[in-house]
């Protein structure tokens, strides 16, 4: 979703002067277009993560609409306490682009993997997250930071289907007679996707912004299959499954079977790909075919 993320954001700068990029030393192979084009208003601050975030405050108290580009861990963990005080705070156009969530940087291991940062940077005040299920999303998410001017969180992951969705909870797939509801966070939605695309009972939706809504085509799914499968490459705590059981909860909307799939860390201690990590979490298409055809 990168190379999506600096076309897309090329064709936005050539448009409007009011944009600056920041990067902590990475982006090769992706943003040097955006680089040239922007000349002075593209910014290496360096392996200086916190000064970057503090940088990209003082831009966007003096009118620029800034977007900090670094591996997903590095732009959100060790910069927590900078992106809330600088930039949450003061409601700035700050959007914070973390390359590679979930399991997407593979074998090297959790010092490069977001497995908890929708937990943390959910938290914080005037925070939106936009997690893209699709290439084409990553447009759409950065058309509503433009629009809305607030501190955004943009979260790239890997999907090589184009498909382009609405903003927020949005369904994918809607049955005949349905008897399973699913719903995924980000691109693991093409591992569901996978396995359910010809069958007649199975409801998928998918969430890409955070906060979200529950929809009414959500609502009248769940009433009518009573069971909701909630798959994420994310930790449990704090991830959507707790956000969703609370809104039910709330709503008033009673199920027979809800279960979660989410990301268990690293259950054997050895590092592998991105699939490898889905695959001994759960979170593979094998491992939800197993479940939708036990329920069903």
């Amino acid at each position: 979703m990168r190379k999506e993320f600096s076309k897309y954001l090329l064709e936005k700068v050539k448009k409007q002067n009011d944009i600056v990029l920041l990067t902590g030393d990475l982006g090769f192979n992706a943003l040097e277009e955006l680089r040239d084009y922007l000349g002075d208003k593209f910014l290496n601050c360096g392996v200086a993560e916190q000064n970057m975030i503090g940088v990209a405050a003082g831009l966007a108290s003096r009118g620029f609409k800034v977007f900090c580009y670094s591996i997903a861990p590095f732009v959100t963990f060790r910069v927590l306490e900078q992106i809330k005080i600088d930039c949450c705070l003061h409601n700035l156009p700050v959007c914070i682009v973390g390359n590679g969530g979930g399991y997407g940087y593979g074998i090297m291991g959790p010092t490069h993997h977001a497995i908890e940062d929708l937990t943390i940077i959910c938290s914080l005040p005037n925070m939106t997250a936009y997690i893209p299920s699709f290439n084409n999303d990553v447009c759409s998410a950065i058309d509503s930071f433009l629009e809305y001017k607030s501190p955004s969180y943009l979260r790239l992951g890997y999907n090589s289907n184009n498909e382009k969705i609405n903003l927020g909870l949005e369904q994918l797939k809607k049955s005949k007679e349905v008897k399973i509801s699913i719903i995924a966070l980000g691109p693991v939605v093409q591992n569901v996707i996978d396995i359910v695309e010809e069958s007649e009972c199975i409801d998928v939706f998918t969430i890409n912004k955070i906060p979200f809504e529950l929809t009414q085509e959500l609502k009248t799914s769940l009433v009518l299959s009573k069971k909701l499968l909630v798959v994420e490459e994310h930790v449990r705590k704090g991830g959507i499954a707790e956000h969703i059981a609370l809104r039910l909860m709330e709503e008033g909307i009673v199920l027979d079977c809800f279960k979660s799939l989410a990301s268990e860390g690293y259950k054997n201690f050895r590092y592998g790909s991105q699939k490898y990590h889905q695959t001994i979490n759960g979170l593979d298409s094998n491992n939800i075919s197993k479940i939708v055809k036990a329920w069903i």
